[in-house]
């Protein structure tokens, strides 16, 4: 006979006999499901009491065999939401007794103080989730959601098992109290992020990335260190979604792990995108992939997405917080309380601490801070930014004079992030009419990205969002902008005397459609390179911007061509997604409560050592900068 945990049972003591048919856990959270109509509408008062005393998020469900048929519970809520909501889609969930309701106006479909979405509750006995239509339609968030539907008894099983990992031996006492991070990548280097976290209790990876720009010999994480065991693995805890922090987390379930992965809906979905990407630009170019789809979709599987400032439980001792990082969208600074109040840290992924045209700058307030881990990108002496108003006026400058001499603009970009920031910032010039009328070719996975903003319009700024929910003000819904999706269309693009601007991945010239405009348009003068994203060492981008002029190209199979680079190149640094030696003092000083242990990773050697001396003078806090296959004992 099956065991309740201890923390189910201490639950119903408070709950009158006989009325949960079954108690179950999604992940951190603790699901109660009744056969008994009248307590499910008539106790939420006594489930919140029992809140507030177990101090964890329960929630109270029909039981699925009291819940109305799928047929009649959908003309129900047609009949109960008003057609100006315009409903698009439901979805029923009948393994958790949850129906998905997509709408172009949410608010319509929730009703005055959520009087709708209770009268569904209380007629059909189904429990209502509303999702906003996104403006831009994403058949890769279609998939995706289909993929977490299908597989819906799957996922109750999985995130049950998550629960017991979390709650069983809930009120065991810890004798041993220690914890410890060892650096597994992006140690005094850019790219290949990953750290493991370990307490006596729990084995975390923060992040589990590749180094795009590398040679494949240094491009993945040292999982051969000996501290590292996938068989006792607990969870991965992903910032973002760029390659260099989530490319090799398929590559786990490849070999077995079968755990849970911790990030926001954005990133979830965006990495999904970015790594479906990775395996056919491998395939491309004649390699055999680290791993397959397959091994991406069981990524998918076992993904549980959090909210910004949602506290959630990982293992007995891990308690963690994801708060905004400012970096892309879903961006996540990861905030970690250890043991019973034994220790806090946070690891920050890649942050920026300014607002962007994109994003609220990083969050610097937190209930305790003794020890951050936070990149270093730009942590050098001379990596002082820009003013992202003169950064702005420099961008239309160099659009405005390669148009005037009737040239194109190749803007190498980064799927995430970058290309939707220089989206939104042209498009105000172009409506501003600052800078002439002219095409904007958007090419890779940009498109699809983009899309996957406008479905998460909450993680944007305010102003962002406003234009986002508004059809006629939405910037990614501007007619300047045209989706190129083949390579005939590239071609005419190219051939076309006329002048544009072209937003193409990838960003660092490693691949991807902007390395055949390069090829095709680097020769002539009259065209310009502007790079406004990070150029990793190694790359073709970094080699361009150190002044090399003849670059070897590769063409069909394994011919090389000679390239004379005669067009011109700019580089436009404060427009990054990180933030600058500047704004990375600033965010220490007003982290509020300011850390007493700072860890450098995520940056070149000479940067991340500058940064360390600087911040441990200033401060007069502890700073390190370990190096890889180092550790770190923390508490």
């Amino acid at each position: 006979m099956f065991l309740l945990p201890d923390i189910i049972k201490e639950i119903l003591k408070h709950i009158p006999d006989k009325k949960i048919s079954e108690a179950a856990f999604e992940g951190a959270n603790i699901v109660l499901y009744t056969k008994d109509a009248k307590f499910f509408r008539e106790n939420s008062s006594l489930i919140k009491e029992i809140v507030n005393t177990i101090k964890k998020r329960i929630e109270l469900r029909p039981d699925p065999s009291i819940s109305m048929e799928e047929d009649d519970a959908e003309k129900e809520i047609k009949k109960l939401i008003p057609k100006e909501a315009g409903i698009t889609n439901i979805i029923f969930d009948g393994q958790r007794s949850k129906v998905i309701i997509e709408a172009e106006k949410p608010g319509l479909a929730i009703g005055k103080r959520g009087d709708i979405l209770a009268t569904i509750r209380e007629k059909c006995f189904w429990i209502p989730v509303i999702r906003r239509t996104p403006p831009i339609k994403s058949a890769l968030i279609e998939n995706i959601r289909g993929v977490l539907y299908e597989h819906s008894d799957y996922r109750r099983k999985f995130l049950d098992k998550v629960g017991h990992r979390i709650y069983d031996g809930w009120i065991r006492e810890k004798k041993q109290e220690w914890i410890r991070v060892s650096v597994l990548g992006a140690g005094r280097q850019v790219g290949r992020s990953c750290f493991l976290l370990q307490t006596p209790e729990s084995r975390v990876l923060l992040d589990c990335g590749i180094d795009v720009a590398s040679s494949e010999k240094d491009a993945y994480p040292y999982l051969d260190a000996p501290e590292f065991n996938i068989k006792e693995l607990d969870a991965v805890i992903l910032s973002h979604a760029h390659l260099d922090h989530c490319g090799f987390v398929p590559y786990l379930f490849k070999f077995g792990f079968r755990g849970p992965v911790y990030c926001t809906k954005p990133t979830r979905d965006i990495a999904a995108l970015l790594l479906l990407d990775y395996v056919k630009i491998m395939r491309s170019e004649n390699k055999k992939p680290i791993f397959d789809q397959d091994d991406i979709k069981e990524m998918v599987k076992h993904t549980i997405t959090l909210e910004f400032e949602e506290v959630t439980d990982i293992t007995p001792d891990l308690r963690i917080t994801l708060y905004n990082a400012g970096h892309t969208i879903g961006s996540a600074m990861i905030h970690i309380h250890v043991g019973n109040g034994l220790h806090n840290m946070m690891y920050t992924g890649d942050m920026k601490y300014g607002k962007t045209e994109l994003l609220n700058p990083a969050a610097t307030s937190f209930p305790r801070l003794e020890t951050c881990i936070l990149e270093s990108t730009y942590g050098g002496r001379d990596d002082i930014l820009p003013r992202r108003a003169d950064c702005e006026n420099e961008l239309k400058d160099i659009i405005a004079k390669t148009i005037k001499r009737k040239g194109k603009v190749l803007i190498p970009v980064l799927g995430v992030g970058r290309a939707q920031e220089v989206m939104v910032v042209v498009e105000k010039m172009l409506k501003e009419k600052k800078l002439k009328k002219v095409p904007v070719i958007v090419d890779g996975m940009v498109w699809d990205v983009t899309a996957i903003h406008t479905t998460y319009p909450e993680f944007l700024n305010r102003e962002l969002k406003k234009m986002i929910f508004h059809k006629d003000t939405n910037p990614f819904l501007s007619e300047c902008f045209r989706r190129i999706g083949s390579q005939k269309e590239r071609s005419q693009v190219i051939e076309d005397e006329g002048p544009c601007i072209i937003m193409a991945t990838s960003g660092m010239l490693v691949g991807g459609p902007s390395v055949e405009y390069l090829k095709r348009l680097g020769d002539n003068p009259k065209n310009s390179l502007v790079f406004v994203c990070y150029q990793g060492a190694g790359s073709l981008g970094r080699r361009i911007q150190r002044g090399e002029k003849e670059l070897i190209m590769a063409t069909n199979g394994t011919k090389q061509e000679i390239l004379h680079l005669k067009m011109e190149h700019h580089t436009i640094s404060g427009l990054t997604g990180h933030s600058g030696r500047n704004e990375l003092m600033n965010f220490i000083q007003n982290c509020s409560p300011r850390p007493n242990k700072v860890i450098f990773n995520h940056g070149e050697n000479s940067k991340v050592l500058n940064l360390t001396s600087s911040m441990h003078k200033r401060f007069r806090i502890e700073t390190i900068a370990p190096r890889n296959l180092e550790s770190v004992r923390v508490k």
